[in-house]
């Protein structure tokens, strides 16, 4: 009986060590702008498995976020995150598991969104493919969008913006610029 549970432990553990977790990819357009690629992957390594779980439709934005926070604290206080902090990983974390609920729910929005921000954002899109860096595309591409609502955006410079009468405008279309004036 001892050798047959002896057995059985050593099975488990063989195949659990040979099988690769599939994880996700955290969308680089869902990234703070003050993260970098590294900071990105480090997070991804992480909660990637949550972030699979999310896409999945497994788990919802909050208890996922739980989980995938707790991860991150873990992390960061083992000093296993490369010196990249909870404030940036943590916003890493719930911008992707917002992102990945948000088109889990909605994938038909995404797509229509992706195309109107093709034919709308062109010509920034292909000056992003010419040369144009990725924050003055995405600048152009946000005012753009704004002004499609009839807002100017040089109408803010200097005021605080919880002063302002700006038009709510769906995350899926920043994203989607986002995402189309990224050269990567």
């Amino acid at each position: 009986m001892k050798g047959t549970k002896f057995f059985s432990v050593i099975m488990t553990t063989l195949l659990f060590s040979t099988v690769t977790v599939k994880a996700a990819e955290i969308p680089r357009e869902s990234a703070p702008q003050n993260a970098t690629e590294e900071s990105v992957v480090i997070t991804e390594n992480i909660i990637g498995d949550i972030l699979e779980t999310v896409e999945q439709g497994d788990l919802g934005y909050t208890e996922a976020a739980g989980y995938a926070n707790a991860r991150v604290r873990k992390a960061v206080i083992a000093g296993e995150t490369g010196g990249y902090g909870y404030g940036l990983l943590s916003a890493i974390t719930r911008n992707a598991i917002r992102t990945a609920r948000d088109m889990h729910l909605r994938p038909e929005a995404y797509k229509e969104a992706e195309a109107e921000m093709k034919i709308l954002l062109a010509d920034i899109i292909e000056e992003a493919q010419n040369g144009l860096c990725y924050d003055g595309a995405v600048k152009k591409a946000y005012a753009r969008i704004y002004e499609q609502y009839g807002y100017t955006v040089t109408d803010i410079i200097g005021i605080d913006k919880c002063y302002l009468d700006i038009p709510t405008i769906d995350s899926i279309y920043f994203y989607c610029a986002r995402k189309l004036v990224s050269t990567q």
